[in-house]
Order: structure tokens, then C-alpha cells, then sequence
């Protein structure tokens, strides 16, 4: 059962990273296509609108990436003095907790995306709906979380953390 929730979390993050490299070849294409443009004196309209909406995707697609591959900062100053069962514990500890963060950001942009339908919110030039890249951050949160999660039971039944020694 756990190897299939693993195959299918494996999969999930590896869509969500695919769909963050797309933002950012998408948005090097549009700084390009800007820079290019503002030579021959025609800007591309809504590149800001673009850009800015497409960080959305290019941070939180890439965010269960890095932590499953233990990409993250980590400060071990204190590791060679702990015993490598505390020093699991606060791993665990921390992989809980941080699935506990990621679900309440998708949680709380879940709430800000109804308020953004509500007000039917979008970008100031190319009127781009805010609230589609919102469900795009919580679908991106959760896979986040997932991923912690499952990474915390690992490190419960006796499996090595990833990026560890």
C-alpha cells in the first residue's frame, strides 16, 4: 500500500516539476520576447501580467521537487551531538510539520481564491482570472504536502532522508 501512495506521490511531483520548468521557459520566452520588442520599440503587452502570475507556478511547481530530493537549507550544527534517534525524531518532526504549513497555505489561498471569484479579481492588463493561479498554488501546496508526509513515514519505518550521508 505504501509503495503505491509512493508511486503515485513520486508521479505527482514529478507532473508538478514538469509543469514549473513550462513557467519558466515560458517566462524566459516572454523577457526575451520583451527585451527583443522593446528594442524595435514595441514592448510585449502584459508581459509584467505574464511574469508575475507565472511565478506562482515556477516556485510552488518546483517546491515538492526540492524536498524530496532534500534540496532544502538545512543548519545541522547540532547533529554530531545528538544521538541519530533524536536527530530522526526531529526529522520526522520536521517533515510533519512542514506538511502541516504547506496544507495550511493551500488552505488559506484556497479561501483567498473563493474571494478572488467573489470579486471576479484578475491582472491589471491582460485581465488574466487571479483565482486560476491560486488553484494552481493549493493543487502545488498539497502535492508539497503529500510528499512531506509520506517522507515523514519513511523516516518513521527506518528509511534514510533523503540528501542525508
Amino acid at each position: 500500500m505504501l509503495g503505491r501512495v509512493h508511486w503515485l506521490s513520486d508521479r505527482l511531483i514529478g507532473l508538478s516539476a514538469i509543469v514549473g520548468t513550462l513557467g519558466l521557459l515560458f517566462v524566459v520566452a516572454v523577457i526575451v520576447i520583451d527585451v527583443v520588442g522593446r528594442n524595435f520599440g514595441a514592448p510585449l503587452y502584459g508581459s509584467q501580467d505574464l511574469i508575475t502570475m507565472t511565478m506562482v507556478i515556477i516556485v510552488f511547481g518546483g517546491m515538492s521537487l526540492c524536498d524530496r530530493d532534500g534540496g532544502h537549507i538545512v543548519v545541522d550544527i547540532f547533529e554530531n551531538a545528538f544521538s541519530p534517534r533524536l536527530n530522526r525524531v526531529i526529522d520526522v518532526a520536521a517533515a510533519l510539520l512542514g506538511a502541516v504549513i504547506f496544507v495550511l497555505i493551500a488552505w488559506t489561498v484556497w479561501q483567498s481564491a473563493q474571494l478572488s471569484l467573489l470579486l471576479n479579481l484578475a491582472t491589471n492588463l491582460l485581465r488574466l482570472p487571479t483565482a486560476w493561479f491560486q488553484y494552481a498554488l493549493c493543487v502545488f501546496s498539497l502535492i508539497t504536502a503529500l510528499g512531506m508526509l509520506l517522507r515523514a513515514v519513511s523516516l518513521m519505518l527506518g528509511h534514510k532522508a533523503a540528501g542525508a550521508a
